[in-house]
């Protein structure tokens, strides 16, 4: 069987939580570099590819797909019989919480980290100034979604249980670059939190592909 084909950067935060999941899920694929800085994904081919002109896109033989988290779900279920059950198949509630969990990741997590990641690290790379203003703001957005969890997680290991699942893996991308900065306290601060995030950044699958997150390194 003809590995994935991935189109992306492995420092990009999207690309790599596609690869998380393609690593614990012992899938074979192979990166194929789009160059950022020529524009390579907005000419014509890669549109074609993925219409909004955004890195990663999956290649899977007559299958295309673009958005990380929908390029995730659509791994863990294809080769749910292989590597670790992201999905937790076969257990209805267990499934439903780590829905659950995957939706707060992207609606409650993903908006408030987005901007402190922005302004921490790209706008530098792009010789902008970044806007701390928005980065405190959403400092303490981040910090309530962490109460949360912080919460949740005095009664199970994981967001959705016991188990990892795609609801703990969408948030390695983000949380790994935020704790090479001061905001690291956001996690460190909270004992099941900081916890949890030791047991997610230390899978084999996150150690290999976290090797390639260089954005901000010295």
């Amino acid at each position: 069987m003809a590995p994935l084909k991935l189109h992306g950067v492995p420092f990009s935060t999207c690309t790599a939580r596609v690869m998380a999941c393609l690593e614990e899920k012992n899938v074979q694929y192979e990166i194929c570099p789009v160059d950022l800085s020529t524009g390579a994904h907005k000419r014509p081919d890669f549109i074609s590819k993925n219409p909004f002109g955004q890195i990663p896109v999956l290649e899977d033989g007559d299958i295309t797909l673009f958005e990380s988290r929908a390029i995730c779900s659509y791994i863990a279920h294809k080769y749910k019989d292989q590597g670790t059950d992201l999905l937790q198949h076969g257990n209805l509630h267990g499934f439903a919480k780590v829905m659950v969990g995957c939706e707060v990741e992207s609606q409650q997590f993903n908006p408030a980290m987005g901007p402190i990641f922005f302004h921490t690290f790209i706008a530098p790379m792009r010789g902008w100034a970044p806007d701390q203003k928005a980065i405190d703001e959403n400092v303490v957005k981040v910090g309530a979604v962490l109460d949360v969890y912080e919460k949740m997680l005095t009664s199970s290991k994981y967001l959705a249980g016991d188990s990892y699942t795609l609801a703990d893996l969408n948030h390695l991308p983000y949380i790994t670059y935020i704790m090479k900065t001061p905001h690291a306290n956001l996690i460190n601060s909270r004992p099941h939190v900081k916890a949890w995030w030791e047991a997610v950044s230390s899978r084999p699958a996150s150690l290999k592909v976290t090797q390639g997150m260089t954005l901000g390194s010295k």
